[in-house]
């Protein structure tokens, strides 16, 4: 290998994340992303770029690292969809206040998303890094259709990832550089989100307040004939 490509170092998370996907090629990368959802500290950021970096040194498939990376989103997001059916939100919230990491301000974000937005949160909160994982467990406590979460998860989630697979191929040995961008780039997806849910919101409150007219006018007209008769 040449000598200017840059190497992960072999110890702490990158060189874990190597490890893993070097042992197990795009299933590794999966288990990286799925463990990411379920633990925060672990980054998307970190693990999604150097899954694009070891595509473009030929060990991963992109569109297999894509695809998988994805797949390890959606799996860990039905994880904490499962926890938060079954544990409902005060057990789970206590659990979580206890946990070492674990920012239970973010649990209450993606409440307050998901109360505000409904099911759209779920798709668009996939993008946003302080509330990616977290906006599962209010969608599980509502019990939300899965198939509906399923379908705006996996969406959601395969956004996100592309993105950042992306940016990893693209800039090969320099995909480090991912990390430089992320916080003006989450600042920006967070701004775009929190906008394109309350264009949505504002449409769909639109939309219900002429489906009330009508159906008033529609009741009225029919009352007047009664009346008369």
């Amino acid at each position: 290998m040449d000598a200017d490509v840059y190497e992960p170092p072999p110890d702490g998370i990158e060189g874990w994340v190597i490890g893993l996907m070097e042992a197990l090629g795009e299933p590794g990368a999966a288990i990286a992303v799925a463990l990411e959802n379920l633990f925060p500290p672990i980054p998307s950021e970190v693990i999604l770029p150097l899954a694009g970096f070891a595509a473009n040194r030929g060990d991963l498939n992109l569109y297999a690292a894509i695809a998988w990376t994805t797949a390890g989103s959606v799996a860990g997001a039905l994880v904490l969809y499962g926890l938060g059916a079954l544990f409902g939100r005060e057990r789970l919230l206590a659990v979580v206040e206890r946990m070492p990491l674990v920012g239970a301000d973010d649990l209450r974000k993606a409440e307050a998303w998901f109360a505000r937005y409904g099911p759209a949160s779920v798709f668009f909160g996939r993008m946003v890094p302080l509330i990616r994982s977290a906006i599962s467990v209010p969608a599980g406590i509502e019990r939300m259709p899965l198939p509906v979460f399923l379908v705006f998860t996996t969406l959601g989630s395969l956004v996100w990832n592309t993105l950042f697979v992306l940016a990893g191929y693209l800039l090969g040995a320099n995909w480090p550089l991912v990390e430089r961008y992320v916080a003006p780039l989450s600042t920006f997806v967070l701004v775009a989100c929190a906008t394109a849910l309350t264009a949505f919101v504002a449409v769909r409150l639109r939309r219900l307040r002429r489906e009330r007219r009508a159906r008033r006018a529609r009741e009225e007209a029919e009352s007047g004939p009664r009346a008369h008769g």
